[in-house]
């Protein structure tokens, strides 16, 4: 198969439903894995060190995954600049180990469910800031209208009682801090393309980024207190997740327009929702149908656009 023959799959739009749907499919299920992987291991909200090295060895494995299925396809592994190299390093810093910093620090602080719709806002940001940074990408009125529809969905999640779940910063500060890492780790997978292949970029940053979530989260005492059949099971079901969601994702973002790859991402707040009520037993709060509808029709209106 050659190089063209692979742009083009990655850019047919029947594909591009496929491969984009896949990722967020992948990621929706994240959730509830982390969470069980948590108590497998018995990892408490308060150890720091052991959610960085929890995280840090997913993404290391997912990233050395990738770069050896890179190899064996014969893909190149050349960056000709001292700057190629500084930008693969700010990319795996905003993509991986930033973002899932964040991400692990607020999933153990909040409910699986509210931080999978919470988390939709990265998507929103991304449409934003695409049509800002991207010729590629206009800024519509049906793009306008899909964000606001899409954050009344996110503010849905702050009404109703303490009972059902309301704002704190050690958990939905986090997951919001997270998203930010993510739209703009979207945004730079533009500039990664243009530097390095796709899947050789995403390789090092998964390495590199879990690598940096690694070094630190021992020289915080982090262990895995509890090594046991389930909690290895989870960690290779999320490595296999990034390994996967990723390759195929950040190929998407860097020969489509970001906006229209980002959109697919509505789903993961559904999935995560579900999945994390389904596997984790936690409850089911009306509000949530409300703020993950809010959020997947804010995403529906921009992709329909006219």
């Amino acid at each position: 198969m050659t190089e063209q023959l692979r742009k083009s799959i990655f850019q047919q739009p029947v594909w591009v439903v496929v491969f984009a749907l896949t990722a967020a499919i992948a990621w929706g299920w994240a959730f509830p894995l982390i969470k069980v992987g948590f108590n497998a291991f018995g990892i408490t909200a308060d150890m720091t060190g052991s959610k960085m090295l929890f995280a840090g060895i997913r993404f290391a494995v997912a990233g050395l995954i990738v770069l050896s299925v890179a190899r064996s396809n014969g893909r190149s592994f050349k960056t000709s600049k001292v700057i190629d190299w500084r930008f693969i390093l700010a990319f795996a810093l905003m993509n991986t180990t930033l973002h899932y910093f964040f991400f692990y620090v607020g999933m153990s602080h909040s409910a699986g469910s509210r931080a999978a719709i919470l988390n939709s806002l990265s998507t929103f940001l991304v449409v934003l800031l695409a049509c800002a940074c991207f010729k590629s990408d206009k800024l519509t009125s049906s793009k306008i209208f899909g964000c606001a529809v899409g954050f009344c969905g996110i503010l849905t999640l702050n009404l109703g009682g303490a009972e059902s779940g309301q704002f704190s910063w050690l958990g939905d500060g986090m997951i919001i801090l997270n998203a930010i890492c993510g739209a703009v780790s979207n945004l730079m997978t533009r500039g990664l393309s243009r530097r390095v292949d796709v899947f050789v970029g995403t390789g090092y940053s998964l390495s590199i980024g879990g690598l940096l979530l690694i070094i630190p989260g021992l020289a915080l005492g982090g262990t895995l207190p509890n090594v046991n059949l389930l909690g290895i099971i989870c960690l290779l079901l999320l490595i296999a997740i990034s390994a996967i969601g990723f390759a195929l994702y950040n190929k998407l973002l860097s020969c489509n327009p970001v906006g229209k790859v980002a959109i697919y991402n509505s789903l993961i707040p559904i999935v995560g929702t579900v999945t994390s009520c389904l596997c984790l037993g936690e409850t089911f709060h009306l509000k949530y149908i409300f703020a993950g509808g809010l959020a997947a029709l804010g995403i529906y209106v921009i992709n329909k656009g006219k």
